[in-house]
């Protein structure tokens, strides 16, 4: 791993773009945000809200994205869990970033 900071987690995986147990270099960005889905293989859609300024009204509006993120095996990561993204090279076409660290346990509830 680069300098990007995360707990190695106590499971393992044979998983070759685990940034833990494969070959996987990070770069870039970091990210934070909630799990939406976790239907796909090793994929799962992470929703970011952030805030943007309006400079005609001079005020924010809440804006959100969907980001595709790479699982690996070993975090377990399920709908509702906070999590912290990574970039890295181009995994597939929508997932550039992949998970490195569960943050916060969640309902499990998926959508809110």
């Amino acid at each position: 791993m680069s300098t990007l900071t995360a707990k190695k987690p106590k499971k393992t995986c044979d998983d070759i773009n685990c940034p833990f147990h494969g070959t996987l270099s990070l770069r870039g960005r970091a990210l934070e945000g909630i799990v939406v889905s976790d239907k796909m293989d090793k994929t799962i859609v992470v929703r970011r809200d952030y805030l943007k300024y309006v400079p005609k009204f001079r005020r924010y509006e809440r804006r959100r994205s969907n980001i595709s993120a790479h699982n690996p095996p070993c975090l377990e990561i399920k709908a509702g869990d906070k999590v912290k993204l990574a970039e890295c090279r181009p995994i597939s076409k929508t997932v550039s970033f992949v998970v490195i660290e569960k943050l916060e346990e969640g309902p499990g509830g998926g959508k809110s």
